[in-house]
């Protein structure tokens, strides 16, 4: 398989390829192929973890001097978590080079977040062993720390859902499941906010709160008048 798109995708080439496919290497192609469990990205996703937390707090504590400490860990973990990073790695197009066993791949592995967000921590790691942390901290400020507003309100949408309604004595608020496709694997669901009998919200995710999360977003930019 070749990477070259990929790396024109994060803007950075690699001297060592080798740690880009490592990368990209999921456990279950190593066990399919009979490879060493040193051939799968597990420890390079353990050092690529460290990496983000490092050169993400690093952009908060330059770029947010007047957040409390317990701000800038809430700001950091509505970014940094599997979710919000396999919406990154997606928007990336990661699961279209990631090296999985057949199985994985029937079962939708390629697009699962826990498959992906890894996979994304795991080029972090392989960029800081090819380079640099400076190179690495460049990758995160590109593709993760970007347009934080916005996602840290995504991200935490049902907790100021839920502060807004009340701190403006909007009525009851309540999330209804109304409907769900797509085979076992792969299902869409489709969930609807409700506030003082009114719907706010729609929103559709792989998950039944995803789904809740999205409509709990579009609730509040209605109310915020965006």
């Amino acid at each position: 398989m070749s990477f070259e798109k990929l790396q024109e995708r994060i803007g950075y080439r690699f001297r060592n390829e080798s740690l880009l496919r490592l990368a990209l290497t999921h456990s279950s192609y190593v066990n399919e192929h009979g490879l060493s469990h040193e051939d799968c990205n597990e420890r390079i996703e353990y050092l690529g973890d460290a990496v983000l937390e490092l050169a993400s707090s690093d952009y908060l504590y330059l770029h947010y001097p007047h957040e409390t400490e317990g701000e800038m860990t809430k700001i950091r973990a509505s970014l940094v978590c599997e979710q919000a990073l396999a919406e990154v790695a997606r928007e990336i197009g990661i699961g279209e080079y990631m090296l999985m066993g057949r199985g994985e791949i029937a079962s939708g592995g390629a697009d699962r977040d826990s498959s992906i967000s890894d996979a994304l921590e795991s080029v972090i790691g392989a960029i800081y062993l090819d380079s640099s942390f400076t190179n690495a901290k460049d990758f995160v400020y590109r593709f993760i720390m970007k347009d934080i507003e916005t996602r840290h309100l995504f991200y935490d949408s049902k907790t100021i859902l839920q502060e807004t309604v009340q701190g403006e004595a909007l009525g009851e608020l309540r999330y209804e499941l109304t409907g769900s496709s797509g085979p076992d694997h792969d299902r869409i669901f489709t969930s609807d906010v409700i506030v003082g009998g009114r719907v706010l919200g729609t929103g559709s995710g792989r998950s039944k709160k995803l789904s809740e999360q999205k409509a709990a977003f579009e609730a509040l930019l209605r109310l915020k008048g965006r």
